[in-house]
């Protein structure tokens, strides 16, 4: 049997309000090729499926146009897909019971029976733990007056405990000696781990310490979602981030996206394939001669590419920005933003000095509030929790009118 895991594509990923939708569709379409040549039976997808609680109906558009090709070339006997943090669940789910008849099956709330999920292929069982991503209001309930910390150490407990209680009855359900996956969409601490830039939220203060021990040691492979950088998690091999399969941000232009395959023969083979780069994307950082350089050299090799320039002079070059401009002029090349120690962030598009708010997402826009008002550093994370509880709810307050309409 063979598996494919793949996570956070963010479909409707915007860079400083440049619309990628060409990426993604010939992203999806690579995945659906991929599917065919790799002959997978089995396809996971670990959480943020879209960028926003919100998606664009382009968007939804590509999702639902690859679960139908995908199903209609009939390689790929399974689709599971769980929600993540970006992702609305009561988005995610509203087709869920006329996708189960195309062998598609959506999790995106906690429920262990439907959680867990025997599948068949070709008369050979798997068991998938699908755990979506798992949200504070859904594992516990608030008490009045208890302490930042104490809701924290609440809420690692009640994740660790629900995967014990998927895996105790993931296991009642083996009949033989069908492999265990166990999916998830968490922050899990290993010795070497690598965040990434791309990640915009993170669980809150400690959370992000949650460890590998989480999972039970019958889990054959742990397939995570939520950080775009591929890695295994403290050195092994079985508990693996697939990573985001295009840059969302210029600080992972360099990262090599990869999906991984998995393999269940005698014994668990472990693989990956590099996903190709559908936009070239480089991030230029130097002083006003590296960049001049740099530019010339992609202007002179035609480079059809995205870029991002952090000036880190010593010297004050008040016309920065026409500068790049003249450089550009007429190639190829776009200069999509141009960051500078000695002036705010501002888009090539703005005229003025300040950052754009289509630059920053909401959770970014409340820290410039916090930095406004200089609150202090203690009191933040509990502000920054209880204003994502507060765009939570509205988010899915939006998403259930936009069903209506869509």
């Amino acid at each position: 049997m063979r598996v494919l895991h793949t996570s956070d594509w963010h479909i409707g990923n915007q860079l400083f309000g440049r619309k990628r939708y060409a990426e993604f569709e010939q992203f999806l379409a690579w995945m659906q090729q991929t599917i065919k040549e790799q002959k997978v039976d089995v396809l996971l997808i670990s959480g943020d499926i879209f960028d926003t609680t919100t998606p664009s109906n382009k968007a939804v558009e590509l999702y639902f146009n690859f679960l139908n090709s995908v199903a209609k070339d009939g390689v790929c006997k399974h689709i599971v897909i769980t929600a993540g943090n970006h992702d609305s669940p009561s988005f995610l789910v509203a087709p869920k019971e006329i996708l189960k008849f195309l062998n598609i099956h959506i999790v995106a709330n906690i429920d262990i029976k439907d959680e867990v999920l025997k599948l068949s292929v070709d008369g050979k069982d798997l068991i998938v733990c699908a755990v979506p991503y798992l949200r504070d209001r859904d594992l516990r309930d608030s008490n009045f007056g208890e302490s930042f910390e104490d809701r924290e150490q609440k809420l690692i407990s009640a994740i660790k405990n629900h995967y014990k209680e998927v895996a105790e009855y993931a296991k009642s359900l083996k009949e033989g000696s069908e492999p265990i996956i166990a999916m998830g969409h968490l922050f899990v601490r290993g010795e070497n781990t690598k965040v990434g830039d791309g990640v915009r939220e993170l669980y809150v203060g400690s959370l992000g310490f949650v460890g590998a021990d989480i999972f039970d040691e019958d889990f054959d492979y742990v397939a995570l979602g939520h950080l775009h950088i591929p890695q295994n998690v403290g050195g092994k091999s079985n508990i693996r981030y697939s990573g985001s399969p295009l840059a969302m941000g210029f600080n992972e232009a360099k990262q090599q996206k990869s999906v991984t395959i998995l393999d269940f023969n005698d014994k668990l083979e472990i693989s990956t394939i590099d996903v190709p780069k559908f936009q070239e994307l480089e991030q230029i950082v130097g002083n006003l001669d590296d960049i001049t350089n740099r530019l010339n050299e992609l202007v002179a090799q035609n480079r059809n590419i995205w870029i991002e320039v952090v000036y880190k002079g010593d010297e004050v070059v008040g016309n920065l920005n026409r500068k790049i401009e003249d450089i550009v002029k007429n190639s190829q090349v776009e200069v999509l933003r141009v960051k500078s120690k000695n002036y705010n962030t501002k888009s090539l598009s703005q005229t003025n000095s300040q950052e754009s708010l289509q630059e920053l997402d909401v959770y970014e826009v409340f820290d410039r509030c916090l930095d406004y008002y200089d609150v202090d550093i203690e009191q933040r994370d509990e502000l920054k929790a209880l204003y994502k509880e507060v765009v939570n709810s509205i988010n899915e307050k939006d998403l259930r009118e936009n069903w209506l309409n869509f």
